[in-house]
């Protein structure tokens, strides 16, 4: 029954919804957990894509690389022990919201760019903002709200000094 389900399912958005075929096929395949070959990308290449999706969401450059740098080392074809792809580290489940395919590395720096604009909208009012969108990024932003802040866990805060290094640092590169 489940296995008709899902097939009506599939059938029903590949024929009605053509733009979100790479998110239905991200679905499909996590399903059956095989490995998908990641697109790989030189560093001056995911520079020039951060810049990119920086400019259209409107997200410091210098903040979109802090993250992947801590996220991957600018490593598009890293995949995470928790299931985490590609440059930004996109979770399939919001590679899928966000309509993008983590293993494609311009999607993948699209997608984690537009939920960094997403997280930082919402976190823009607090004093300690650019800490709070990182810890979201990291944790979530359930665990940053029951704490009203970066939450306790060891490896927020670690990331979240990380990440503020590596902001520095680009920065002034400029």
């Amino acid at each position: 029954m489940k296995f008709a389900l899902f097939t009506l399912m599939m059938t029903l958005c590949v024929h009605n919804l053509q733009p979100r075929a790479s998110a239905i096929s991200l679905f499909s395949k996590s399903l059956h957990k095989a490995p998908a070959a990641t697109a790989t990308c030189s560093l001056e290449d995911a520079h020039a894509m951060i810049k990119a999706a920086a400019l259209k969401h409107n997200v410091p450059a210098a903040f979109v690389q802090s993250i992947v740098a801590a996220e991957s080392n600018f490593d598009s074809t890293v995949v995470s022990s928790r299931g985490a792809i590609g440059l930004m580290q996109l979770m399939p489940a919001l590679a899928m919201e966000y309509g993008v395919d983590p293993r494609i590395p311009e999607q993948n720096i699209d997608g984690g760019t537009r939920y960094l604009k997403v997280l930082i909208q919402r976190y823009q009012k607090s004093r300690d903002w650019l800490r709070r969108t990182i810890a979201a990024y990291n944790a979530g932003p359930g665990m940053v709200d029951k704490y009203r802040g970066v939450p306790p866990f060891k490896e927020t805060r670690t990331y979240v000094a990380r990440v503020l290094t590596y902001y520095r640092q680009f920065q002034k590169q400029g």
